[in-house]
């Protein structure tokens, strides 16, 4: 396989099931669509397999073209890990990180980590990415991104949790809202009479909720449902109604003072974790491998807030 399989036409094939399209590949590889497509087809020919099938305007992969583009990742893994052990005998200072995380998480590694590491490392480039569950988990399936810190990933193979902490769900309302002279810990019955916001169904936090929802047999009210934690939190500071969130982001502000957290009885949300995590199996770079030691170092010294907003939550 070896001897008909070359390297740079597998690359196209892999772009190809990437990005879903020979022009999305075409576009990575910096290349023009039609030398993808000559790629594929004369690996294709060197092969004797039907790798992809055209329908209409696209492509869909074979089962044939999966397995050559698993012996092609298996390929290219050994090639990364070659050069990372030939980096390593040099210096870690440059190189490119991608970094995906939750809005939530900016705050919580950004102050501990990112900012002394930037200024040690002014040769290295970075590109940080804001995104849910769902699609962090994809950065780092498809090598998107080096390192990821999301909340409640799924069971995957194909990821490799480095670190992970306890981060339980609580309810923040202002303190002038009714919910908050509760004083023992809540159901979600307790919440469904009253208006709350959400996170859209792709966050890690969202999901944790729905199922909590399946275990108490209960469908709460969501007034609002958005994709940014900051919305999330000046919804609950203006009185417009609860959120349902961990305590993971720092928030300036005379409104977010007024903010209380509560406890929730149901065990599902008071187990959930963040993970930090990268693709089993990849190899990080030198200067990549350094970032995500600090981080795993300094993520069990920042402190959670699940206490009283005192401009901080």
């Amino acid at each position: 396989m070896e001897e008909v399989l070359d390297r740079k036409r597998a690359l196209c094939l892999l772009r190809i099931i990437e990005t879903g399209s020979v022009r999305g590949a075409a576009e990575v590889l910096e290349l023009d669509p039609s030398a993808v497509s000559r790629a594929v087809a004369k690996l294709e020919e060197d092969t004797g397999l039907t790798l992809l099938e055209r329908r209409g305007r696209g492509v869909v992969v074979t089962d044939s073209g999966r397995m050559i583009a698993r012996f092609a990742r298996r390929q290219q893994d050994l090639h990364d890990t070659f050069l990372a052990e030939v980096n390593s005998l040099k210096s870690a200072q440059r190189g490119h990180i991608e970094l995906v995380l939750g809005e939530g998480f900016i705050d919580l590694v950004f102050e501990p980590v990112l900012r002394e590491f930037l200024v040690a490392h002014p040769d290295a480039t970075y590109n940080i990415r804001v995104a849910g569950t769902e699609e962090a988990v994809r950065c780092i399936r498809e090598d998107v991104a080096h390192i990821g810190l999301v909340f409640q990933p799924p069971n995957d193979e194909f990821l490799r949790s480095h670190y992970s902490r306890l981060a339980p769900i609580r309810v923040h309302v202002r303190k002038d809202h009714a919910l908050a002279r509760r004083r023992s810990a809540l159901m979600l019955a307790d919440l469904a009479p009253h208006q709350g916001a959400a996170m859209v169904e792709s966050f890690g936090v969202r999901k944790h909720v729905q199922a909590a929802e399946l275990d108490e047999h209960v469908t709460l009210k969501r007034m609002l449902v958005t994709n940014s934690f900051k919305v999330l939190w000046e919804f609950a500071a203006r009185g417009l109604g609860y959120i349902m969130t961990p305590g993971l982001v720092a928030l300036e502000g005379a409104q977010f003072a007024a903010l209380v957290s509560l406890p929730l009885a149901n065990p599902i949300l008071n187990n959930s974790r963040i993970h930090v995590i990268t693709r089993a199996g990849r190899p990080l770079s030198p200067v990549a491998s350094t970032l995500l030691r600090r981080i795993v170092k300094a993520l069990p010294l920042v402190a959670l807030s699940h206490e009283p907003c005192e401009g901080a939550k």
